[in-house]
């Protein structure tokens, strides 16, 4: 009878926590080995390993079978997938680079304050003018919608939304004019 047949075994079984400590010693290296083949990450592959071990140890009563090294295989090679699936969810930019991508997206820091300038005045023009055209400059002009959209909303005819474009982009003209000329 071995030392840990002694300890704690009954009818051939070993306690959950002598399970444990004879799968570590004996599959650590190799637990270890497939995290960081699949991960590429030494310090991911220790704490996949141990995840693996917790994971093994959690769900050692419902496992029945003889191959404990695949189950363990099996099991980090898993964690180390599911890590790498949250690795970009995970990523906190430290870059410059970052930083450059997100201005070239949305143009440079002055092209942004420009266009916002531009759009609230657009929309101080729309709200000078008389209902319905208001309403209407608003939905084409700041919101961006199509005519179809407004005629949808409003439960109005195309063609009259397209009439009320039409004189709504006039009336902003004459505006627009009107503030080039002071």
């Amino acid at each position: 009878m071995s030392v840990v047949q002694g300890m704690g075994e009954k009818n051939g079984i070993r306690t959950k926590e002598e399970r444990l400590s004879v799968m570590i010693d004996t599959y650590q290296s190799l637990v270890f080995s497939v995290c960081y083949k699949v991960t590429g990450d030494y310090f991911s592959a220790e704490d996949l390993a141990q995840e693996t071990f917790l994971s093994a140890y959690k769900n050692l009563d419902t496992f029945e079978g003889t191959n404990e090294k695949a189950w363990l295989c099996r099991i980090a090679t898993n964690k180390s997938i599911d890590y790498l699936r949250n690795a970009g969810r995970r990523a906190v930019p430290t870059e410059d680079i970052f930083f450059e991508q997100q201005t070239e997206s949305r143009g440079s820091p002055e092209e942004i304050c420009l266009e916002e300038e531009v759009k609230e005045r657009l929309l101080a023009y729309c709200n000078q003018l008389k209902p319905p055209y208001d309403e209407i400059a608003r939905a084409v002009y700041y919101e961006e919608k199509k005519a179809e959209e407004i005629a949808r909303e409003r439960g109005g005819n195309i063609k009259t939304v397209q009439t009320q474009i039409y004189r709504a982009r006039n009336m902003l003209r004459k505006l627009y004019g009107k503030e080039r000329s002071a």
